[in-house]
């Protein structure tokens, strides 16, 4: 039986480290978890299930801008560390909030796994979607780890390359040697197949799953093994169950008023930034991407000086947080979908389909007596276009810093960044041991079976 305190679950976790070093519960606020109903609750915290990500935002080449007000107020020291990529982000005391925020909430995924179908209380289809809804959610968690922690996906090595300590029970007390990328990536499949016909069409709430999203994180992985037929099949299944995109013309006033997250009509699961994030310095570079007519533009960005409350003074920043508290979204969307099915139709050779998803995205963010389509010449133009929109669409939000990582592999997408950081100028090459995060000394510390990553 799982003994655990359903009222300060969250809370234990969050003062725990990787997955050993849990603090102690008196015996009198223990209760067994013992009802489905009680593994349902495990995952109706928005606080376990939400959040992603964080320090790709800082990495990537769309965040940042030459500014000295700036670079004395990038805190903390782990932010600026993160922007200059260097050898060690972390001190040997300190936590990856990133690595810790999702370890801890697989932990509570495994637990519901686990122990859901022997529960009282509940039908068997019950059980059997809250399992689902579980290793969805884990899906999501290894997926983002791999990507983080690991070399991008490639066929040839993928078996070897070292990704992430691969744990699917709640046992504080298993070996955390990392498995390779290959094996994460084939349980991060596995899951979502898993899970697959237990899943309602459409979620009533977009941050539960479905098999929407489902399809949806299948088109992402997909995507990243370069299964390019495959990641358009189905981010079309995806697209056949929602749809909908935001039409920024209805968001044009000086303060826009954009839907809560629930009503969002373009989030397929909602997944946000594991930190919140106010306003974010945008690279001259990545906003030179807009057209100043692009209403993505005009909405979500802002001169420095214009904005309340901004830690920069120089520039262009972001400030597409919906609502405070709602963290910028990071999980699968109506325009990413569309995206990817535009990057496999370019991929493929077809010019005209890739141009014509990128345009049904684009007319939602135009005026209409603005607005014009994107053409390319070739399937190779089209790629590229696709590219840029992706940046446009996504600015800030971490996507470029995963992009940045596979477009590697594709010839003349992604060159060398440089950036400078109070009197130093730093430099990212493509395929560079610093597009894999290094894993917090801590945590090999007390784990000596983790290895660290190259750098």
């Amino acid at each position: 039986m799982n003994k655990v305190n359903l009222l300060i679950l969250s809370c234990l976790l969050l003062c725990a480290s990787a997955c050993r070093k849990y603090v102690e519960i008196p015996p009198e606020s223990v209760r067994a978890l013992k009802y489905t109903s009680d593994y349902q609750a495990l995952l109706n915290a928005g606080l376990t299930i939400e959040p992603g990500y964080y320090y790709p935002v800082l990495m990537a080449d769309d965040y940042g801008v030459e500014d000295n007000t700036w670079y004395t107020r990038l805190s903390p020291s782990a932010a600026a560390n993160a922007y200059i990529w260097a050898d060690k982000i972390y001190t040997s005391a300190e936590d990856d909030t990133d690595w810790s925020t999702l370890y801890k909430s697989i932990n509570i995924f495994n637990t519901a796994i686990t122990g859901v179908i022997a529960s009282e209380g509940g039908t068997d289809d019950q059980k059997k979607t809250i399992e689902a809804w579980a290793m969805v959610h884990r899906a999501y968690a290894y997926f983002t780890l791999v990507n983080m922690y690991g070399k991008q996906y490639d066929a040839a090595t993928s078996a070897s390359d070292p990704g992430v300590p691969l744990l699917l029970t709640p046992n504080l007390f298993a070996d955390l040697t990392r498995a390779s990328v290959k094996q994460v990536y084939d349980q991060v499949r596995a899951d979502l197949m898993n899970a697959l016909p237990y899943l309602p069409d459409v979620p009533i709430y977009n941050v539960n799953p479905s098999k929407m999203a489902v399809y949806a994180l299948m088109a992402r992985l997909c995507l990243n093994t370069r299964e390019f037929a495959e990641a358009e099949r189905y981010a079309n299944l995806a697209l056949s169950l929602k749809n909908g995109l935001l039409d920024l013309n209805n968001y044009l006033a000086a303060t826009p008023v954009l839907p809560l997250k629930l009503a969002n009509p373009e989030e397929m699961f909602f997944k946000r930034t594991s930190q919140f994030i106010t306003n974010l310095p945008l690279n001259p570079n990545a906003v030179s991407l807009y057209d100043p007519k692009d209403l993505r533009y005009v909405v979500f960005t802002k001169d420095a000086t214009a904005i309340v409350g901004t830690n920069f003074t120089v520039g262009r920043g972001l400030f597409r947080q919906r609502l405070i508290n709602d963290g910028l979204y990071i999980g699968p969307s109506v325009p990413e979908m569309l995206l990817i099915k535009a990057e496999c139709e370019a991929r493929a050779g077809n010019t005209a389909n890739a141009m014509d998803a990128v345009n049904t995205l684009r007319k939602k963010r135009f005026k209409p007596a603005e607005y014009y389509d994107l053409t390319a010449a070739n399937a190779n133009a089209a790629l590229h276009v696709v590219i840029d929109e992706r940046q446009r669409e996504f600015m800030g939000r971490g996507y470029r810093w995963f992009d940045q990582r596979r477009l590697s592999k594709d010839a003349g997408f992604i060159s060398t960044v440089t950036r400078k950081f109070k009197d130093a100028t730093y430099t990212l090459e493509p395929g560079s041991n610093r597009y894999t995060f290094p894993i917090a000394e801590k945590y090999i510390l007390l784990n000596p079976e983790i290895t660290q990553n190259p750098r």
